[in-house]
C-alpha cells in the first residue's frame, strides 16, 4: 500500500503532468495537505521532483520484478510486463517527460539498471526468434518505455478508458515488434545497450 508520502507525489505528478510549471500551493492542495506540510515533506521544488523520479523507478522496477522479466518465454514476460506497469504508467510519463530529473547521478544510476533489465529481455527475445532482429534491443527497450509513457497521457486525457490500456499497448507494441513468419531467424544487431534517457515532451 502507498504510503502517505507516496500518495502525494502522486497528486503532484496529477497537477505536473498537466501544469509543469505549477505552483507547490496548487500542489498541495490537490494532495490535500497544507503547504506548511508539503514543505516538511519536501523542502522544494526540485526536491519534489527528484522525489516523484525516484518514485517513478522504484514503481518500474517493481514492475519488472512483478514480471519476472528474465524468466519463461519472453513475449509472455512482455504481457505480464504490460500489466504490471500500466497502473503506473503516468510515472512514467513523467520520467519521460522531465528532463532535469537526469541531472541527478542517483536517478542516472537507476534508470540504467532498469533499461539494462528491459534490453535484456528484447535480446534474449530475438535470440529465441520471437523479437525482429533487424530492430536492436536498445530501440525496442526505448520505444516501448516512451508507448508506456503515451498511455499515461492518454488515460490522464480522457483519450483511452484505463480498462483498455493494458491491451492497446500489448496489441500495437507487438504488432511492430514481433518476427514475421517469413523473416530469417539469426543473431540479433550487435548494437550496444542505449544510454540515452527519455527526452519525450509531454504532449
Amino acid at each position: 500500500m502507498a504510503t502517505d508520502r507516496d500518495a502525494v507525489l502522486e497528486a503532484a505528478v496529477g497537477v505536473l503532468s498537466r501544469r509543469p510549471t505549477a505552483h507547490l500551493d496548487e500542489i498541495a492542495r490537490a494532495a490535500g495537505i497544507s503547504r506548511a506540510t508539503l514543505h516538511r515533506l519536501f523542502p522544494g521544488r526540485d526536491a519534489l521532483i527528484h522525489e516523484i523520479g525516484l518514485l517513478s523507478l522504484q514503481r518500474f522496477a517493481t514492475a519488472l520484478d512483478t514480471a519476472a522479466v528474465e524468466q519463461g518465454d519472453a513475449q509472455a514476460a512482455l504481457r505480464r510486463l504490460v500489466d504490471a506497469a500500466v497502473p503506473d504508467a503516468m510515472l512514467c510519463a513523467f520520467l519521460a517527460g522531465e528532463n532535469q530529473l537526469y541531472e541527478s547521478n542517483e536517478v542516472n544510476d537507476l534508470w540504467d539498471v532498469q533499461i539494462e533489465r528491459l534490453h535484456a529481455l528484447f535480446l534474449r527475445g530475438q535470440r529465441e526468434g520471437t523479437f525482429r532482429i533487424e530492430l536492436s534491443a536498445a530501440w525496442l527497450s526505448e520505444a516501448f518505455f516512451d508507448l508506456v509513457a503515451g498511455i499515461g497521457w492518454a488515460i490522464q486525457d480522457g483519450r483511452l478508458a484505463p480498462r483498455d490500456a493494458a491491451f492497446s499497448l500489448a496489441e500495437l507494441f507487438l504488432g511492430g515488434a514481433l518476427r514475421r513468419p517469413d523473416a530469417p531467424v539469426g543473431a540479433p544487431p550487435t548494437h550496444s545497450t542505449s544510454d540515452r534517457k527519455p527526452e519525450t515532451d509531454t504532449p
